[in-house]
């Protein structure tokens, strides 16, 4: 787009094209994307704001459906016209008209041949699909066209994709149908984008994909992300490096040794549960009982104590019985995660588990959302305290006079897991890395006095 001459503003009153990015999986988010569309409307009443469009993932689910149902969209576009957005927002910002596409069933079962696989990942809209010529600012200045990206904001943290779409099935999940097969990136790709993002400033890069232990197998090796960490941990300006969302019935030996042991790989493990008693596990199409998962993190903490566990459970599945909630619970009580998502089950349109004929009533639903929400922070809390006197690398996201110095550590990932308040900023800055001692907790929040040597060594690599 800035090659065309389009230009990124800061406030979107500024904006003569409002692009929104939306979510297309679970009610909640959904009704957000719709919120959102119909704010950046409201632009159009005053102020420079001519136009409205919406992309991302609702976007390219529902097309003309979406486009019919929320008029105040002036356009919808699909991830295949993001290689000709450019002309696509033009052409609306002119007062034309660009149909929204009729959504297409994505899904492949596997195997699919290359061909398809790689169909398919021309249909996602994987990075490195560019021009030859960038524009100054834009990853990377020369070489090859990936990863091909403009960062918009000045964070010391920042994501990188490994790969998009997902091959699993579960039977509560729509990303499959709309996100395509799993494709993954390059190896040589991800280190570009990494180091570019270094040169930036980056400190922290967090690792993104729908299943990152699932990075590779399309590129005959499953093993691929045990080899590729150690690489990303050692690009120059890199002090952290994180892995999200992995798959707890694929994690292997050898991938819980590489995060637990590789110097500037945290030892965090984002492990996707969703539930513990063995028939809602089944019903879901996932594998796995409480003792199990148990066992899990029992190797991974035998390896690395400090390590960080966070995850997401669905509670009111089709079928849960008062007995598999207990399982839940005592799964909780045993597990000590450090950051717990839960979410009350929802149909999601297109997914097997809709058509499921033992469905809870929704203040059933809603209260065990609420008993097993309940739950959570108070063992989320727990675990704090149980890191008092632990000694955390933090690095600092943010220095402000009256809110204080917030950073997080190894445990914490950004936006979805708690932060560390350190009790004293001074020689502090964004971007710095500290050692620093837990003295106390502010719920699932950490209170931790900066050690004074590690004041000394981060002001020594400052200059």
């Amino acid at each position: 787009m800035e090659a065309d001459g389009w230009q990124l503003v800061e406030d979107a009153a500024d904006a003569d094209v409002a692009v929104v990015n939306t979510c297309g999986f679970v009610e909640a988010a959904k009704k957000d994307s719709v919120d959102a569309l119909l704010e950046a409307n409201d632009l159009k009443s005053h102020g420079r704001t001519q136009a409205v469009v919406a992309v991302g993932c609702m976007a390219e689910r529902y097309g003309k459906e979406l486009a019919e149902a929320l008029p105040e969209a002036d356009g919808v576009l699909g991830f295949d016209d993001y290689t000709n957005i450019s002309d696509r927002l033009q052409t609306i910002l002119s007062g034309g008209i660009h149909a929204a596409h009729t959504p297409r069933d994505r899904r492949k079962l596997l195997p699919i041949s290359p061909a398809e696989r790689q169909e398919s990942a021309a249909s996602v809209a994987l990075p490195g699909h560019g021009p030859a010529d960038l524009p100054e600012g834009v990853a990377p200045a020369s070489g090859p066209r990936a990863p091909l990206r403009r960062r918009l904001d000045g964070s010391p943290v920042a994501s990188v994709k490994l790969a998009s779409g997902c091959d699993r099935r579960c039977s509560f999940c729509a990303i499959p149908s709309f996100r395509g097969s799993f494709i993954s990136r390059r190896p040589s790709d991800v280190l570009n984008e990494t180091r570019w993002l270094a040169e930036q400033g980056v400190k922290e890069i967090m690792l993104v994909s729908e299943n990152n232990t699932s990075y590779g197998k399309d590129l005959g090796d499953i093993r691929l992300l045990e080899s590729l960490l150690p690489e990303l941990a050692e690009v120059d300006g890199i002090e952290r490096v994180r892995v999200s969302y992995l798959q707890p019935a694929e994690m292997r030996p050898g991938l819980i040794d590489v995060l637990t042991s590789t110097p500037k790989v945290a030892p965090y493990f984002d492990l996707s549960f969703q539930h513990s008693a063995p028939g809602v596990l089944r019903a879901m199409r996932r594998f796995g009982d409480t003792d199990r998962f148990l066992e899990l993190l029992d190797t991974i903490r035998s390896k690395a104590p400090e390590a960080g566990v966070r995850s997401n459970f669905i509670v009111g599945f089709p079928g849960e019985s008062e007995s598999d909630l207990a399982e839940l619970e005592r799964f909780l009580n045993g597990a000590r995660l450090d950051a717990i998502g839960v979410f009350g089950y929802s149909d999601e349109e297109g997914t097997e588990a809709a058509t499921y004929d033992n469905k809870l009533d929704e203040d059933v639903v809603a209260e065990r959302l609420a008993h097993v929400s309940r739950l959570a922070e108070e063992l989320v809390s727990q675990r704090a305290e149980e890191r008092v006197g632990e000694t955390v690398q933090v690095l600092v996201e943010s220095v402000d006079e009256e809110e204080g110095v917030h950073g997080r550590g190894a445990h914490q990932a950004p936006e979805t897991d708690g932060q560390v308040l350190l009790t004293s900023g001074a020689g502090l800055s964004v971007g710095r890395m500290v050692e620093a001692k837990v003295v106390g907790t502010e719920g699932v929040d950490l209170v931790a006095e900066p050690l004074t040597g590690s004041l000394a060594c981060s002001e020594e690599a400052g200059r």
